[in-house]
């Protein structure tokens, strides 16, 4: 399984990035690889919920099987099930005026040709940058004065 990983620092609170993280309109804003939310069992991810997304990727139409497995003020974990696996972590720690952020996404292939093409595109779109770009609009979003947290 290739991993990749990206690290930042946010003036917010882990909460306000929390809020981002699991906003299912957020998140295809600030994802690393464009994808739709389209059926979620909840307003936003949490833990124990399931969702359907799909999007394109290496210029094929894909879905994927979302389990969300933790959202809490330490992070989000998920892993995304379809054509690949993936192993989604970010996680949230307090720091001085606000949160180191770590994102890690492990690609783990799929089978046949198409699976593993889609693996290894995937694979270099994260090591291309797509995920630090994700973590620095994860920041900017929840840096955004205009964040309402959810009561």
């Amino acid at each position: 399984m290739a991993r990749f990983t990206a690290h930042t620092t946010a003036d917010a609170a882990p909460e306000q990035l929390l809020e981002v993280l699991t906003d299912p309109d957020a998140i295809r804003n600030w994802s690393p690889i464009p994808f739709e939310v389209e059926d979620l069992d909840g307003l936003r991810l949490e833990a124990g919920s399931r969702a359907r997304v799909s999007g394109s990727l290496a210029g094929r139409r894909v879905g994927f099987d979302i389990e969300v497995h933790a959202a809490d003020e330490g992070g989000l974990e998920l892993t995304a099930e379809g054509p690949i696996g993936i192993d989604v972590l970010y996680e949230l720690e307090p720091v001085a005026g606000g949160s180191q952020v770590t994102a890690s996404v492990g690609v783990r292939d799929g089978s046949g040709f198409t699976g593993r093409l889609l693996a290894k595109a995937t694979g270099a779109l994260l090591a291309g940058g797509a995920l630090d770009a994700a973590a620095g609009r994860i920041v900017r979003a929840a840096e955004s004065p205009g964040l309402a947290l959810a009561a």
